[in-house]
């Protein structure tokens, strides 16, 4: 069965590279060493006239041959319709793209399974290890480390503290507040607050401090895992509020868009819990049954904060409307993952579209608004696809394990594979976005095409 589900990706993916030109308006493949658990967009660094030059966050989850890393690229993003098809189509699955170079590294406690910048600061990010704290980083002040076995980890600039058990994966960092919200094995909801840290950092870290440097609450934090032996040690910060509801691990936690009181999270109980901060230490409203299987992921629509989205370990993803929770029932289920869900987001541009990554390999661009109408079944579209669903991103061989929307370039994605079972390798990081033709309004684009149709007939005749 293995050999004929890895033969079955090899086709997807050799079909789906000859329609890479296609489908894509700008598509980069960046070979990585080791695995990465997590990718996120930093801030926009700069913009000239065809790309801009952006942060990008990610990880080295190695073997412990060498410690593990946090990595802070830069990454030039081709604007649309500035890359020619040829330059598209002319990628190789084991080189490492020119448009991502390392830019720093700072030496992980333990692997680093979650990482989330703070949308008020984001040189300001969090990161999730084995270990039940949370480590905050200001990627910026972090001195450059030479990754070599035996080095002394990088001091943290501070540590959430409140965890019972391990939190290695459930982390979000509120929009509106310097809030942090995590989840564990100690099946809590945890809630903390940096305001006051991230005013104290910017003092402490004057001409006669070294960046990283630790004021007089430094601490010995719990040890990280991943075959590393020392001890985290920093400033820490205790817990705003601990929150218990679940019944099994915390999977992922979420904040609503327009409140740093209101939450959600879900795991490994199948359960999706409202929380609010202001109501006390118990659930508002809990969802029992929200799939059936361990819930994986969940994220919160920022242009419509009635909308909820959650992904489960069985290939579905279902969307919540938090108006009719105590029904328990999705208001949809989407069907197009052959395997476990790990990433769910909505878009930051379209209210109506979310991307979904599981481990199949894939990653799904869906519409819910397109469910049931007649455009639903025209266009690029197969004939045979699940509603909403609108494109296919087929590039990694391997589990998607983390993506994220561009918020500075709405339709550009960046996507990370752990690709160590198919090919023994490391991870394939994948930057791209698909051609506007595919998203853009059905009379908008026909306009356009219809520009070019005196052309294509001139091209004929001759």
């Amino acid at each position: 069965m293995k050999g004929e589900k890895g033969r079955s990706v090899e086709e997807k993916y050799t079909q789906w590279k000859s329609l890479v030109p296609v489908l894509y308006d700008w598509l980069a493949n960046h070979n990585l060493v080791w695995p990465s658990l997590s990718c996120r967009w930093g801030p926009q660094l700069e913009q000239a006239t065809y790309k801009t030059r952006q942060r990008l966050y990610l990880s080295e989850q190695t073997d412990g041959s060498v410690p593990n890393t946090l990595v802070i690229a830069n990454c030039e993003v081709v604007k649309p319709r500035v890359a020619a098809a040829e330059h598209i189509s002319q990628f190789n699955e084991e080189a490492r793209s020119p448009f991502v170079k390392k830019y720093k590294t700072i030496i992980h406690p333990g692997e680093v399974n979650r990482i989330r910048e703070l949308p008020q600061n984001s040189k300001i990010v969090a990161t999730h290890t084995d270990s039940p704290d949370v480590l905050i980083w200001d990627v910026e002040a972090q001195p450059n480390r030479h990754a070599v076995l035996g080095a002394a980890d990088s001091r943290p600039d501070l540590i959430l503290t409140g965890h019972q058990e391990n939190a290695e994966f459930a982390l979000a960092m509120c929009p509106t507040e310097p809030f942090v919200l995590s989840g564990g094995k100690d099946k809590s909801v945890v809630l903390w607050s940096i305001q006051d840290h991230i005013s104290t950092l910017a003092k402490e870290q004057g001409p006669t401090k070294s960046p990283g440097s630790t004021s007089t609450s430094t601490k010995h934090a719990s040890k990280g895992g991943g075959g590393n032996d020392n001890h985290v040690e920093g400033p820490s910060v205790e817990a705003r509020g601990i929150y218990q509801g679940h019944e099994d691990t915390v999977e992922d936690v979420q904040f609503c868009p327009s409140s740093a009181q209101e939450f959600c999270s879900v795991g490994d109980d199948s359960c999706l819990i409202l929380w609010d901060a202001r109501a006390g230490s118990t659930p508002a409203i809990k969802v029992e049954k929200a799939h059936n299987a361990d819930i994986h992921c969940v994220d919160w629509n920022r242009h419509d904060v009635n909308l909820i989205l959650t992904g489960s370990a069985d290939n579905t993803i279902h969307m919540f409307d938090r108006r009719n929770l105590s029904s328990g029932s999705p208001v949809h289920k989407f069907v197009g993952h052959s395997a476990a869900v790990l990433c769910v987001q909505w878009s930051p541009d379209k209210s109506s579209v979310f991307g979904s990554s599981a481990e199949d390999g894939i990653l799904n661009i869906w519409d819910h608004e397109k469910i049931g109408k007649r455009q639903d079944t025209t266009g690029l579209k197969a004939p045979n696809a699940p509603p909403g669903l609108f494109f296919q991103h087929a590039g990694h061989r391997d589990k998607v394990v983390d993506f994220h929307w561009n918020t500075s370039d709405p339709w550009t994605i960046v996507s990370v594979s752990d690709d160590c079972e198919s090919t023994n390798g490391g991870g394939t990081l994948q930057i791209w976005r698909m051609i506007d033709l595919i998203y853009r309004p059905v009379d908008e684009v026909l306009a356009e095409l219809d520009k070019f149709k005196p052309h294509i007939l001139g091209c004929e005749q001759n």
